[in-house]
Protein backbone atom coordinates (compact mmCIF):
# COMPACT_ATOMS: atom_id res chain seq x y z
CA UNK A 1 0.00 0.00 0.00
CA UNK A 2 1.88 3.42 -0.92
CA UNK A 3 0.87 6.95 0.62
CA UNK A 4 1.77 9.94 -1.40
CA UNK A 5 0.87 13.67 -0.57
CA UNK A 6 0.07 16.44 -2.88
CA UNK A 7 1.08 20.26 -2.30
CA UNK A 8 1.06 23.22 -3.82
CA UNK A 9 3.87 25.53 -5.01
CA UNK A 10 5.25 28.45 -2.66
CA UNK A 11 5.37 31.98 -3.19
CA UNK A 12 8.14 33.33 -0.47
CA UNK A 13 10.83 31.80 0.04
CA UNK A 14 9.48 31.39 3.66
CA UNK A 15 6.80 29.58 2.00
CA UNK A 16 9.33 26.93 0.47
CA UNK A 17 10.75 26.96 4.13
CA UNK A 18 7.25 26.00 5.63
CA UNK A 19 6.97 23.52 2.65
CA UNK A 20 10.36 21.35 3.41
CA UNK A 21 9.43 21.47 7.19
CA UNK A 22 5.51 20.05 6.55
CA UNK A 23 7.38 17.81 4.31
CA UNK A 24 9.84 16.44 7.23
CA UNK A 25 6.72 16.23 9.35
CA UNK A 26 4.89 13.72 6.70
CA UNK A 27 7.79 12.36 5.96
CA UNK A 28 6.63 9.80 9.01
CA UNK A 29 4.25 8.74 7.12
CA UNK A 30 6.34 6.87 4.63
CA UNK A 31 5.36 8.37 1.63
CA UNK A 32 6.36 7.04 -1.84
CA UNK A 33 6.86 10.77 -2.73
CA UNK A 34 5.36 14.42 -2.55
CA UNK A 35 3.76 15.78 -5.77
CA UNK A 36 3.42 19.48 -6.31
CA UNK A 37 0.72 21.24 -8.71
CA UNK A 38 1.33 23.11 -11.90
CA UNK A 39 -1.12 25.97 -11.67
CA UNK A 40 -3.65 26.85 -14.41
CA UNK A 41 -2.49 26.95 -17.82
CA UNK A 42 1.04 25.92 -16.16
CA UNK A 43 1.18 29.50 -14.54
CA UNK A 44 3.01 27.99 -11.42
CA UNK A 45 5.68 26.12 -13.78
CA UNK A 46 8.51 28.01 -12.25
CA UNK A 47 7.47 28.16 -8.76
CA UNK A 48 6.46 24.54 -9.68
CA UNK A 49 9.95 23.73 -10.58
CA UNK A 50 11.57 24.93 -7.33
CA UNK A 51 9.41 23.51 -5.42
CA UNK A 52 10.46 20.54 -6.44
CA UNK A 53 14.07 21.88 -6.36
CA UNK A 54 14.06 22.90 -2.95
CA UNK A 55 12.42 19.16 -1.80
CA UNK A 56 14.68 17.20 -4.04
CA UNK A 57 17.42 19.03 -2.24
CA UNK A 58 15.95 17.86 0.80
CA UNK A 59 16.15 14.79 0.15
CA UNK A 60 12.42 13.74 -0.56
CA UNK A 61 10.98 11.69 -3.70
CA UNK A 62 9.49 14.22 -5.92
CA UNK A 63 6.45 14.37 -8.76
CA UNK A 64 6.07 17.07 -10.63
CA UNK A 65 2.50 18.00 -12.03
CA UNK A 66 2.95 18.96 -15.83
CA UNK A 67 0.18 19.79 -18.44
CA UNK A 68 0.73 21.72 -21.81
CA UNK A 69 -0.25 25.11 -20.90
CA UNK A 70 1.27 27.29 -23.67
CA UNK A 71 4.33 25.09 -24.10
CA UNK A 72 5.71 23.35 -27.14
CA UNK A 73 6.52 19.79 -27.05
CA UNK A 74 10.25 21.21 -26.90
CA UNK A 75 9.79 22.78 -24.14
CA UNK A 76 7.70 20.00 -22.08
CA UNK A 77 10.45 18.13 -23.23
CA UNK A 78 13.45 20.56 -21.70
CA UNK A 79 11.72 20.96 -18.30
CA UNK A 80 11.47 16.99 -17.78
CA UNK A 81 15.31 16.68 -18.87
CA UNK A 82 15.90 19.23 -16.08
CA UNK A 83 13.67 17.03 -13.57
CA UNK A 84 15.36 14.34 -14.43
CA UNK A 85 18.86 15.84 -13.48
CA UNK A 86 17.45 16.47 -10.22
CA UNK A 87 17.15 12.72 -9.86
CA UNK A 88 13.25 13.18 -10.35
CA UNK A 89 11.70 10.39 -12.07
CA UNK A 90 7.54 10.35 -11.74
CA UNK A 91 5.48 13.05 -13.20
CA UNK A 92 1.76 13.46 -12.67
CA UNK A 93 0.10 14.14 -16.35
CA UNK A 94 -2.64 16.13 -16.57
CA UNK A 95 -4.57 18.00 -18.65
CA UNK A 96 -4.83 20.93 -16.22
CA UNK A 97 -7.10 23.16 -15.50
CA UNK A 98 -8.19 25.94 -17.51
CA UNK A 99 -7.69 29.10 -16.94
CA UNK A 100 -10.20 31.49 -15.38
CA UNK A 101 -11.53 34.13 -18.67
CA UNK A 102 -10.72 31.31 -20.99
CA UNK A 103 -13.71 29.63 -22.04
CA UNK A 104 -15.21 25.95 -22.67
CA UNK A 105 -12.10 23.65 -22.81
CA UNK A 106 -12.57 23.35 -26.96
CA UNK A 107 -8.74 23.03 -28.06
CA UNK A 108 -7.20 21.99 -25.27
CA UNK A 109 -4.71 19.50 -25.72
CA UNK A 110 -5.11 16.65 -23.35
CA UNK A 111 -3.79 14.50 -20.73
CA UNK A 112 -3.39 11.49 -22.73
CA UNK A 113 -1.36 13.35 -25.48
CA UNK A 114 0.98 14.73 -22.53
CA UNK A 115 1.24 11.28 -21.73
CA UNK A 116 2.15 9.62 -25.17
CA UNK A 117 4.70 12.27 -25.90
CA UNK A 118 6.51 11.86 -21.98
CA UNK A 119 6.56 8.14 -23.63
CA UNK A 120 8.00 8.60 -26.78
CA UNK A 121 11.07 10.72 -25.66
CA UNK A 122 12.04 9.39 -22.45
CA UNK A 123 10.64 5.63 -22.70
CA UNK A 124 10.76 3.81 -19.42
CA UNK A 125 12.89 6.44 -17.40
CA UNK A 126 9.45 7.97 -15.71
CA UNK A 127 6.85 6.86 -14.03
CA UNK A 128 3.53 8.35 -15.24
CA UNK A 129 0.59 9.24 -12.95
CA UNK A 130 -2.80 10.82 -14.69
CA UNK A 131 -5.39 11.79 -12.98
CA UNK A 132 -9.57 9.87 -12.88
CA UNK A 133 -12.75 11.02 -11.57
CA UNK A 134 -15.06 8.74 -9.54
CA UNK A 135 -17.73 10.99 -9.43
CA UNK A 136 -17.41 11.50 -13.40
CA UNK A 137 -15.03 14.76 -14.85
CA UNK A 138 -16.99 18.07 -14.78
CA UNK A 139 -16.57 18.29 -18.95
CA UNK A 140 -17.62 14.70 -19.76
CA UNK A 141 -19.98 14.39 -21.58
CA UNK A 142 -21.05 10.77 -19.90
CA UNK A 143 -19.90 8.43 -16.98
CA UNK A 144 -18.35 6.16 -20.24
CA UNK A 145 -16.94 8.34 -22.13
CA UNK A 146 -14.81 9.42 -18.74
CA UNK A 147 -13.86 5.93 -18.32
CA UNK A 148 -13.04 5.51 -21.89
CA UNK A 149 -11.03 9.36 -21.86
CA UNK A 150 -8.99 7.40 -19.04
CA UNK A 151 -8.88 4.19 -20.87
CA UNK A 152 -7.14 6.50 -23.70
CA UNK A 153 -4.48 7.85 -20.96
CA UNK A 154 -3.61 4.20 -19.98
CA UNK A 155 -3.20 3.58 -23.50
CA UNK A 156 -0.79 6.16 -23.79
CA UNK A 157 1.55 4.90 -21.48
CA UNK A 158 0.44 5.87 -17.61
CA UNK A 159 1.38 3.81 -15.12
CA UNK A 160 -0.65 4.73 -12.63
CA UNK A 161 -4.00 6.71 -11.31
CA UNK A 162 -4.70 9.15 -8.88
CA UNK A 163 -8.43 9.88 -8.35
CA UNK A 164 -10.17 12.91 -7.42
CA UNK A 165 -11.30 13.53 -3.76
CA UNK A 166 -14.89 12.05 -2.61
CA UNK A 167 -16.24 11.66 0.34
CA UNK A 168 -18.59 7.72 -0.96
CA UNK A 169 -16.20 4.97 -0.86
CA UNK A 170 -18.98 2.98 -3.08
CA UNK A 171 -18.46 5.71 -6.03
CA UNK A 172 -14.63 4.70 -5.90
CA UNK A 173 -15.49 0.80 -5.76
CA UNK A 174 -17.93 1.21 -8.55
CA UNK A 175 -15.60 3.62 -10.30
CA UNK A 176 -12.60 0.92 -10.39
CA UNK A 177 -15.32 -1.92 -11.34
CA UNK A 178 -16.09 -0.22 -14.61
CA UNK A 179 -12.75 0.55 -15.25
CA UNK A 180 -11.94 -2.95 -14.87
CA UNK A 181 -14.74 -3.98 -16.97
CA UNK A 182 -12.87 -1.51 -19.80
CA UNK A 183 -9.27 -2.82 -19.64
CA UNK A 184 -7.86 -0.61 -17.31
CA UNK A 185 -5.31 -2.72 -14.97
CA UNK A 186 -2.98 -0.05 -13.15
CA UNK A 187 -3.17 0.98 -9.72
CA UNK A 188 -6.01 3.26 -9.00
CA UNK A 189 -4.80 5.79 -5.87
CA UNK A 190 -7.89 6.94 -4.17
CA UNK A 191 -7.29 10.44 -3.56
CA UNK A 192 -8.24 11.92 -0.32
CA UNK A 193 -8.68 15.71 1.58
CA UNK A 194 -8.99 16.51 4.68
CA UNK A 195 -11.79 18.25 6.15
CA UNK A 196 -10.58 21.22 7.78
CA UNK A 197 -13.48 24.21 7.29
CA UNK A 198 -17.08 24.26 6.05
CA UNK A 199 -16.78 27.10 3.41
CA UNK A 200 -13.51 26.49 1.50
CA UNK A 201 -14.35 22.66 1.09
CA UNK A 202 -17.89 22.87 -0.45
CA UNK A 203 -17.08 25.97 -2.89
CA UNK A 204 -14.07 23.76 -4.18
CA UNK A 205 -16.18 20.92 -3.68
CA UNK A 206 -19.17 22.30 -6.21
CA UNK A 207 -16.55 24.12 -8.96
CA UNK A 208 -14.53 20.81 -9.19
CA UNK A 209 -17.34 18.64 -9.04
CA UNK A 210 -16.61 16.55 -5.87
CA UNK A 211 -19.49 15.72 -3.75
CA UNK A 212 -19.99 15.99 -0.39
CA UNK A 213 -22.86 13.53 0.96
CA UNK A 214 -25.90 15.27 2.17
CA UNK A 215 -25.22 14.43 5.59
CA UNK A 216 -21.67 15.33 6.05
CA UNK A 217 -22.38 18.76 4.55
CA UNK A 218 -25.21 19.18 7.04
CA UNK A 219 -22.97 18.06 9.89
CA UNK A 220 -20.11 20.45 8.81
CA UNK A 221 -22.34 23.63 8.90
CA UNK A 222 -23.32 22.84 12.47
CA UNK A 223 -19.96 22.38 13.31
CA UNK A 224 -19.03 25.90 10.88
CA UNK A 225 -19.12 28.34 13.92
CA UNK A 226 -16.54 25.78 15.82
CA UNK A 227 -12.94 25.17 14.12
CA UNK A 228 -12.27 22.77 16.42
CA UNK A 229 -15.30 20.41 16.35
CA UNK A 230 -15.57 20.28 12.67
CA UNK A 231 -11.90 19.30 12.58
CA UNK A 232 -12.53 16.56 15.04
CA UNK A 233 -15.90 15.44 13.16
CA UNK A 234 -13.99 15.59 9.81
CA UNK A 235 -10.70 13.92 11.08
CA UNK A 236 -13.24 11.11 11.95
CA UNK A 237 -14.85 10.88 8.84
CA UNK A 238 -11.92 10.71 6.74
CA UNK A 239 -10.25 8.27 8.90
CA UNK A 240 -13.51 6.05 8.20
CA UNK A 241 -13.18 6.60 4.72
CA UNK A 242 -9.37 5.85 4.47
CA UNK A 243 -9.86 2.48 6.43
CA UNK A 244 -12.80 1.18 4.19
CA UNK A 245 -11.14 1.88 1.35
CA UNK A 246 -7.92 -0.20 2.15
CA UNK A 247 -10.28 -2.42 3.92
CA UNK A 248 -11.59 -3.03 0.30
CA UNK A 249 -8.92 -3.25 -1.80
CA UNK A 250 -7.32 0.60 -2.32
CA UNK A 251 -3.90 0.06 -3.88
CA UNK A 252 -2.84 3.11 -1.80
CA UNK A 253 -4.20 6.70 -0.52
CA UNK A 254 -3.23 10.17 -2.15
CA UNK A 255 -3.50 13.30 -0.05
CA UNK A 256 -4.26 16.78 -0.67
CA UNK A 257 -2.45 18.58 1.70
CA UNK A 258 -2.88 22.21 1.07
CA UNK A 259 0.47 22.28 2.65
CA UNK A 260 -0.59 21.42 5.87
CA UNK A 261 0.80 18.32 7.92
CA UNK A 262 -1.28 18.45 10.95
CA UNK A 263 -5.22 17.15 9.31
CA UNK A 264 -3.19 14.52 7.45
CA UNK A 265 -0.68 13.39 10.82
CA UNK A 266 -4.08 13.11 12.91
CA UNK A 267 -5.79 10.63 9.86
CA UNK A 268 -2.60 8.98 9.51
CA UNK A 269 -2.23 8.03 13.22
CA UNK A 270 -5.23 7.11 13.68
CA UNK A 271 -4.66 4.69 10.85
CA UNK A 272 -2.03 3.51 12.34
CA UNK A 273 0.26 4.84 9.51
CA UNK A 274 2.94 6.88 10.96
CA UNK A 275 6.55 6.07 11.95
CA UNK A 276 9.54 7.82 13.52
CA UNK A 277 10.66 9.58 10.64
CA UNK A 278 14.22 10.19 10.16
CA UNK A 279 16.09 13.43 10.17
CA UNK A 280 15.33 16.07 7.01
CA UNK A 281 18.39 17.27 5.41
CA UNK A 282 19.02 20.95 5.42
CA UNK A 283 19.81 22.68 1.84
CA UNK A 284 23.27 23.82 3.19
CA UNK A 285 24.13 20.17 3.74
CA UNK A 286 23.20 18.75 0.10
Amino acid sequence: MRVSFEFFPPRTAQGRTNLTRTAARLRSGSPEFFSVTYGAGGSTRDRTSEAVLTLREAGFNTAPHLSWGEDTAAAIEHRIADYLRMGVNRIVALRGDIPAGTGSPSGVRYAQELVRQIRQSFGDDIHIEVGCYPEVHPDAPSPDADVAFLKHKVDAGANSCITQYFYNPDSYFYFVERCRKQGIEVPIVAGIMPITNYEGLTRFSDNCGAEIPRWIRLRLLAHKDDPESLRAFGADVVTSLCARLLDGGAPGLHFYTLNKAEPTEAILRSLNLMQEAPPVRSVAET
